[in-house]
């Protein structure tokens, strides 16, 4: 089960946690990709991250992407 957390190995998880990759890979001017919204720092860490820092990372990504979805929303 993907994403199921194994008690006994603290940071690691049972399943790695799947590239958010959507292969629309558009940097814009902050270095954040407009298919998955990570940053350009977060997207060459994901292969060697802990499954803590992969969770921490697609927090960050769905907070750029609420956040971009809300700024085009008010014009």
């Amino acid at each position: 089960m993907s994403g199921h957390l194994d008690v006994e190995k603290g940071d690691d998880l049972v399943d790695d946690i799947s590239s958010p990759c959507v292969r629309n890979c558009c940097l814009d001017n902050a270095e954040i990709c407009l298919g998955c919204f990570r940053s350009l720092t977060e997207i060459l860490l994901w292969n060697r991250a802990t499954q803590i820092q992969k969770r921490e990372i697609l927090i960050q990504s769905r907070s750029r992407k609420d956040s971009r979805e809300a700024a085009l929303k008010g014009f």
